[in-house]
């Protein structure tokens, strides 16, 4: 009897394991609870640019890892603080904000909230509880010049951009590569804005390079698709920035360098969840998958797609990268000499200069 009643135990003993076990794995296919990621955005949910591919990416990741996402949207570097302030209070312990805007209050917060791990999309200074992420889009901008480049009769291509900082002359500069690479008599404006998401400011910018140049095609680095509104009212071809715009314009997008947010913020944020969040500055390539360029339209000549594939191997391969030498500037002087490339401090940090063939529209 004795025996029986052992084994009888050991039975249950071996179900009851056998069931927490099960239990153990269920949970962790759920997610993790009571865990809450904050997104804190300079545009809206909804912009169908930056701050939309963001929304998108996180929410992905989020649903895909079982855990809540809360966000702010339209915050201003002035109120960054109370947003994340209202973030945490109401649970968050991992904080996204996306805009170099945010550098300085993030200082603050980030001091101020010792345990949230804090994610900053296109900044450039860590803390023990801060890393910075951005992509390399300028490969993709990169092969939105090559599209341009082939599709312009006017040889004339604006660019509307928000501030000469290294991020966006960095895009100028490799969209014009691109651009001069298969035109180089091709020549691209830029008009500033000075602001990401002053939709009146783009559009005034916008129409001014249209009125002033004769500008067959246009592209954007600012927050705003106003600047795609007005090229289509007035039949230039357009290329975007952030966010595939082409079911918006169908007579006029031919392409656009789109962000896939989701592959950064999967695994850095499961890394967060796991205890190994790393204070590192990330500056991930298309291998990763977080970049990539938009299908091409019906809009695009033929012959172009081809030439873009074949630039995408060239990457691919890791034979080459956009600023290579030799690489002269808008002056005539050599930058990047043949044989050499610029280093990525000089690209994220200190880019202060424009190659042959942009023409800063003054």
């Amino acid at each position: 009897m004795k025996k029986i009643v052992i084994i009888a135990c050991a039975i249950i003993l071996l179900i009851v394991t056998g069931i927490l076990v099960i239990n153990k794995y269920s949970d962790s296919q759920k997610g993790y609870n009571n865990v809450t990621v904050g997104l804190v955005m300079i545009g809206s949910a909804s912009d169908k640019s930056w701050s939309q591919s963001h929304y998108e990416g996180l929410k992905k990741t989020t649903d895909e890892l079982g855990v809540e996402l809360m966000y702010k949207e339209c915050v201003s570097k002035d109120a960054f603080e109370g947003a994340v302030d209202e973030l945490i209070t109401n649970g968050c312990s991992i904080i996204v904000c996306n805009t170099f805007e945010y550098s300085e209050p993030l200082k603050t917060v980030s001091e101020k909230y010792p345990e949230t791990y804090f994610f900053h999309a296109t900044g450039v200074e860590t803390h023990e509880n801060v890393t910075t992420f951005f992509g390399r889009i300028y490969q993709m901008r990169y092969l939105a010049g090559i599209v341009a480049g082939m599709q312009t009769e006017t040889n004339e291509i604006g660019y509307v951009a928000a501030f000469p900082i290294s991020e966006v002359n960095r895009g100028i500069n490799a969209f014009t590569l691109g651009v001069r690479a298969v035109n180089p008599d091709a020549k691209v404006y830029v008009e500033w804005t000075e602001s990401w998401t002053d939709e009146e400011i783009a559009a005034a910018a916008t129409q001014r390079l249209i009125d002033e140049r004769n500008i067959d095609i246009l592209t954007i680095h600012v927050d705003s698709n106003r600047p795609l509104d007005i090229a289509d009212q007035n039949g230039v071809m357009t290329i975007g920035y952030n966010y595939d715009n082409s079911d918006v314009y169908p007579d006029t997008y031919l392409t656009s360098a789109i962000w896939q947010w989701d592959k950064f913020y999967t695994p850095h944020i499961t890394q967060c969840l796991e205890g190994k969040f790393e204070d590192r500055n990330y500056w991930d390539d298309a291998s990763t998958g977080i970049i990539s360029i938009a299908p091409l339209t019906d809009n695009v000549k033929n012959g172009i797609a081809e030439k873009v594939e074949e630039e995408k191997e060239r990457f691919n391969s890791g034979v080459f990268d956009v600023f290579y030498g030799p690489v002269y500037d808008n002056e005539g002087n050599i930058r990047i000499a043949e044989g050499e490339s610029m280093t990525d401090d000089a690209m994220l940090n200190s880019f202060d200069w424009y190659v042959e063939g942009v023409v800063i529209n003054e």
